[in-house]
């Protein structure tokens, strides 16, 4: 029996829970929409993130933004570039941490991935409610948000 057992039955642990399982359903649904074209879901989330970048974005910033551990995103990154779904470009900003960008197979790959996902999308905001979908996004990125502030003041703290 747990120490605590009403640690459960916190609504933030309730919410942490969900999302964990919500993850781990979006993983599987992914790897499935995305398996066809070659891709799992953590190739695709990594496409996504050079493609909502625009003009690239260093593997760093990849993994900074969604969470990531860098090492992972730079093999990825690696191995679809090897592929031709993704290039590296110079930054002007930074001599060593190369751009990532898509390539033309990357950009219509991440289109085909996208329509589907969207099929899926329309469904799941149909069933659920497309205004307590975007409600929930707006709860999720405050709540990611507040533990990225209480990480920080912590590390300021150390």
């Amino acid at each position: 029996m747990p120490e605590n057992p009403d640690a459960f039955a916190h609504p933030a642990s309730r919410l942490a829970l969900e999302v964990f399982r919500l993850n781990g359903a979006l993983i599987a649904t992914g790897d499935a929409l995305v398996a066809p074209l070659g891709l799992t879901s953590a190739r695709w989330q990594v496409m996504g993130a050079v493609a909502e970048a625009c003009g690239g974005q260093p593997v760093a910033g990849i993994a900074r933004n969604m969470g990531l551990v860098r090492q992972s995103v730079q093999r990825i990154v690696d191995e679809l570039a090897a592929e031709g779904i993704l290039r590296f470009a110079p930054n002007p900003h930074h001599r060593r941490a190369k751009l990532v960008q898509l390539t033309e197979r990357g950009e219509a790959l991440f289109a085909e991935a996208s329509r589907r996902w969207l099929v899926l999308a329309d469904a799941l905001a149909a069933a659920l409610g497309a205004e307590d979908v975007a409600r929930a996004a707006e709860v999720l990125c405050a709540a990611r948000e507040h533990l990225h502030q209480a990480q920080a003041r912590e590390e300021e703290a150390a």
